[in-house]
């Protein structure tokens, strides 16, 4: 137990008066030297007094001069002084006296003197005999003394009794942080303030009163006073809030007020501030100074920043310190790497290391890698352990897995895991299922928040479903009579800017409907470029009504080759009419294969027709 600080005491009477301060300086000012010398000559004079009184028995003398010498460090000089006047009845001698017993290594005789002390009324002995007591395992007696300690008013007693009362998970220990660290216990202050913003302080109130803070507010309050005390764990979580609610600079302020007082993990985060502020180099070399104190974090982070910069070799040594450090994200970025590389058989090894240590995307990732080679059995476990750790993308493979082997019960299971944590294309695999079942209201959220997340397919279809919804209700707009605030029409556009065929179809028919020709020509076009049958033929009808036949039977034949009926039709009408009658009887027989069926009678009429003109 240390001679002073949050353990134990050190009591000293002081029978000499000090002149008062009376606020004027002196002529001349004193150097460092001067002043240190001047209070060394000070002490030296209080000592010999203190000496003198002791010789001629003064109890309160004795005590004095021991608790000097115990600061001093002279503990062979202080212990005589320290007995001859606890055993008078000193109280601060008896505290002292334990102190010095429990530096020498004497607990238990350490604890008999704290005891006359603590029941003579001392309060730094009961929190000593508290702390003693809590070093031995005996709770019930720590409490005891910690609480006669802190209900006296004592700062260190408060802290001590509400660090116990924590450990045994007593709501008791919020209050008791509070009044050490209203007293100016920057540790106490800390701990307090994470209680409250972890939501244990049970007495707040989560509306306040007029006047009163809110958690988020009050636990800023604590770590503020906390930080400018030079608590560095305070400034760090204080920069963490500020850097939540955008304040950058303050939080970066912070942060690098941790840091310097070697504070790894705000030297880490100041790291990100800087990168996101455009200043990699700084961030790189605060990364470096977290990471080599030990920060995994930073060092994957340097890592992150060398591979980005193509130094492969550099990056792996970083993922490798972080690693060493305890981050299991060093393994899983290793194995990143080599997949990269296209060392699938090294970058397996890296993610098994990571995912056996509870890695729960290095699972996911090592589960593909299996899938990918054909091994769906040993894939699935992995999958199931990294969805059952929270991997969303694990719960949509597995999706992906039961679909595959035709479990179809399982794998909605799996996409409604995967959707209820966001996953896009999960929420869109889900909400078809639920259009199949006529289950429209769900649906509709479902694809809200797939096409909201960037899926073209599911703006697309909700595109389609509001569309349906309106024409059910009587509410339904012709294609020429569409607005640009219409929303079904927001949602096909935007599906169609993502690349989406069908979608670029439909917003090119909108726009030929209201005559707007060039703009449904290259929405057509697009579509049709990208593969889309559809697109090429309204392409071609379009081309055709304006006069460009011949690039219009191009656009026909491209879309006839893709299988669509009328494309087929249309050409064999066109071979027909300038007399090509083999291949208007060839075009015919596609348009009766492909449909529909509409399309098929038409064209069986005229092939029957185009034989009979062959034949005569």
């Amino acid at each position: 137990m240390g001679l002073m600080g949050d353990k134990a005491r050190l009591l000293e009477t002081d029978r000499f008066v000090h002149a008062p301060d009376d606020g004027r300086e002196s002529d001349l000012q004193m150097d460092a030297m001067e002043a240190a010398e001047a209070a060394e000559a000070s002490d030296a004079v209080t000592e010999t007094g203190h000496r003198r009184a002791a010789e001629a028995g003064d109890t309160a003398a004795m005590s004095a001069l021991g608790a000097m010498l115990l600061r001093r460090g002279d503990l062979d000089g202080a212990e005589p002084h320290l007995r001859s006047a606890a055993a008078a009845g000193d109280r601060a001698a008896a505290n002292n006296l334990g102190v010095l017993l429990h530096q020498r290594g004497y607990g238990d005789e350490a604890a008999g003197w704290w005891r006359i002390a603590a029941v003579g009324g001392s309060a730094a002995a009961a929190h000593a005999l508290g702390r003693h007591y809590r070093e031995r395992g005996d709770e019930p007696a720590a409490e005891y003394w910690l609480r006669q300690s802190a209900e006296s008013g004592h700062c260190l007693g408060a802290y001590a009794l509400a660090d116990l009362l924590e450990h045994r998970g007593d709501i008791g220990a919020e209050r008791w942080f509070r009044t050490a660290a209203e007293r100016g216990h920057r540790e106490a202050a800390y701990r307090l303030a994470r209680l409250i913003e972890d939501g244990r302080d049970t007495d707040h109130r989560a509306v306040p009163a007029y006047g009163e803070l809110n958690q988020q507010e009050e636990a800023e309050q604590w770590y503020r006073q906390a930080a400018a005390r030079g608590h560095r764990r305070a400034a760090l979580q204080l920069g963490a809030l500020l850097e939540e609610r955008g304040d950058v600079q303050e939080a970066g302020r912070w942060y690098l007020s941790a840091a310097k007082d070697g504070e790894p993990r705000a030297a880490c985060a100041l790291g990100f501030l800087l990168r996101d502020a455009g200043d990699e180099e700084s961030a790189a070399e605060w990364w470096r100074r977290a990471a080599q104190d030990g920060d995994g974090n930073a060092a994957n982070a340097l890592g992150a920043l060398h591979a980005d910069r193509g130094e492969l070799q550099t990056a792996e040594r970083w993922y490798r310190a972080a690693l060493d450090a305890g981050d299991v994200n060093g393994a899983y970025n290793i194995g990143l790497l080599c997949a990269e590389q296209g060392r699938e058989g090294r970058g397996e090894q890296w993610y098994r290391r990571a995912a056996y240590a509870g890695h729960r995307e290095a699972a996911n990732a090592l589960a593909i890698l299996l899938l990918q080679r054909g091994d769906a059995s040993g894939a699935e476990p992995w999958f199931s352990k990294a969805a059952e750790a929270g991997s969303v993308d694990a719960a949509f493979n597995l999706g992906i897995l039961f679909a595959g082997r035709g479990e179809e019960r399982m794998a909605h299971t799996w996409y409604e895991r995967a959707a209820a944590a966001g996953h896009t294309e999960a929420a869109l695999q889900v909400a078809i299922v639920q259009l199949r079942d006529g289950e429209l209201q769900d649906a509709e959220r479902n694809l809200r928040c797939a096409a909201g997340g960037g899926s073209a397919e599911a703006a697309f279809r909700l595109a389609d479903l509001l569309d349906r919804k309106a024409t059910a209700a009587g509410e339904g707009l012709t294609d020429s009579e569409r607005a640009a605030d219409d929303e079904s029409m927001q949602w096909y556009e935007r599906a169609a800017r993502q690349g989406h065929r069908r979608a670029q179809v439909r917003v090119g028919m909108f726009a030929a409907a209201r005559g707007e020709v060039v703009e449904a020509a290259e929405w057509y076009r697009a579509a049709a470029e990208a593969g889309s049958r559809n697109g090429a033929f309204n392409l071609g009808l379009l081309l055709a009504r304006e006069g460009s036949l011949p690039e219009a039977a191009l656009w026909w034949q491209r879309a006839a080759e893709e299988g669509h009926g009328r494309a087929a039709l249309r050409l064999a009408l066109l071979a027909a009419r300038r007399g090509a009658l083999a291949e208007a009887q060839s075009w015919c027989a596609r348009a009766v294969e492909q449909g529909p069926p509409e399309v098929a009678e038409r064209a069986a009429r005229l092939r029957t027709a185009l034989q009979e003109e062959l034949s005569a």
